[in-house]
C-alpha cells in the first residue's frame, strides 16, 4: 500500500490591483453580471463571464425554478450558450462571481460539482486549459491556471475509451 497526496496551486490576489487590466475588467463586469441573474428563491445570484481565445466576451447566469432540481447554474448557461453561439472557439478565462440578500459576498465562490466536471469536460474537448478567476463582490480573487486543478479526479473521455 501506498499513499499519494494532490496539491493544488493557485494565485491569491488581495483586491484588483495585481490583476492584469483585462483580468481586472473582467472582474468588474462579472460582479456587476451578477444582478441579471434569474434567483428568486435563494436570492444567491451567480454570473460567469468567458474571455474568447478571440477576445470576444459570452456572459451567463444561474437561472432558478421553483422546481428546484431543474435550476441551471451559471457556468453551464455560460458553456452551453458557448458551444451554440461560437462551437469552435475555446474559452481562455472565465470570472465567476456571486451576490446574496442573505449572506456578505466578499469570500470567493467556486463552481459546484457538476459544474467542475463541465468545465473540465469543455477543457478536454478544446485541449487548452480554460483559466478560472472566481471572486464575490469585494474581496479576494483566486486564480486558478487551469479548471482540471479544482477537480483533479475528473471524469474524462479516455474513461469510456474515447
Amino acid at each position: 500500500m501506498g499513499n499519494a497526496s494532490v496539491k493544488i496551486e493557485f494565485s491569491i490576489h488581495d483586491d484588483l490591483t495585481s490583476l492584469s487590466e483585462q483580468d481586472a475588467m473582467l472582474i468588474h463586469e462579472v460582479r456587476e453580471l451578477c444582478k441579471t441573474a434569474y434567483a428568486p428563491y435563494s436570492r444567491f445570484r451567480v454570473g460567469a463571464v468567458a474571455l474568447m481565445e478571440d477576445y470576444s466576451k459570452v456572459n451567463g447566469t444561474n437561472q432558478e425554478n421553483a422546481s428546484y432540481p431543474i435550476g441551471l447554474c451559471a457556468e453551464r448557461v455560460l458553456l452551453a450558450a458557448v458551444s451554440s453561439v461560437a462551437p469552435a472557439k475555446s474559452i481562455h478565462t472565465m470570472a465567476i462571481s456571486y451576490e446574496s440578500d442573505e449572506v456578505e459576498s466578499s469570500n470567493p465562490v467556486a463552481p459546484c460539482g457538476i459544474c467542475r466536471q463541465s468545465l473540465v469536460e469543455f477543457e478536454s474537448r478544446f485541449n487548452h486549459p480554460l483559466r478560472l478567476l472566481l471572486t464575490g463582490q469585494t474581496g479576494k480573487i483566486y486564480e486558478f491556471a487551469s479548471a482540471s486543478d479544482i477537480l483533479p479526479f475528473a471524469f474524462k473521455h479516455f474513461h469510456l475509451g474515447k
